[in-house]
């Protein structure tokens, strides 16, 4: 990556990637990236600590965006994108937020990587997906479940190993 662009984690679903894929561009407005108030928060953190938390919340994003659409696969989704500065704007959020969002949709040639849930989750991400927004709301019991989720990594897959999702 250019020393000159910003990686970032956008959350997203097996349909959007075939969007993307068909389409050569995603459209998303809001996404994870390792921001000031995140590393203001998180001093101790290495780079890798700080992009891991980012990506961590794209991932959580994604249980959102499932919930949203029922016929969506029961696997989260984060798509790794490599962005120009001027394409990503900072959210003015809270100490620790990795929140940014997109100036415009997210070309095909940005992506560095897609990382989908194994088949082995999908019990696991559907219950978190049933209970993510009483987990938010701050239910411990719903937070558990998401948390079951959440055990799981999500697999790597490189951009030209996309077909190989659907």
């Amino acid at each position: 990556m250019p020393n000159d662009q910003i990686r970032v984690y956008v959350p997203a679903t097996l349909p959007a990637v075939a969007a993307l894929r068909d389409a050569g561009q995603l459209i998303a407005d809001t996404a994870h990236a390792v921001t000031p108030a995140l590393r203001e928060w998180y001093v101790e953190g290495d780079e890798e600590e700080l992009e891991y938390v980012a990506f961590t919340r794209a991932a959580q994003d994604a249980l959102r965006l499932l919930r949203q659409d029922p016929a969506a696969p029961r696997r989260r989704v984060v798509v790794s994108v490599d962005l120009a500065p001027e394409a990503v704007k900072r959210s003015v959020g809270e100490l620790g937020s990795s929140t940014v969002q997109l100036v415009g949709p997210i070309a095909f040639d940005t992506v560095a990587a897609v990382h989908v849930d194994g088949t082995e989750a999908l019990d696991d991400v559907a219950a978190a997906v049933a209970a993510v927004e009483e987990a938010v709301a701050g239910d411990p019991d719903a937070q558990f479940i998401v948390d079951g989720a959440e055990d799981h990594e999500l697999e790597w897959y490189d951009v030209s190993e996309v077909e190989l999702l659907f």
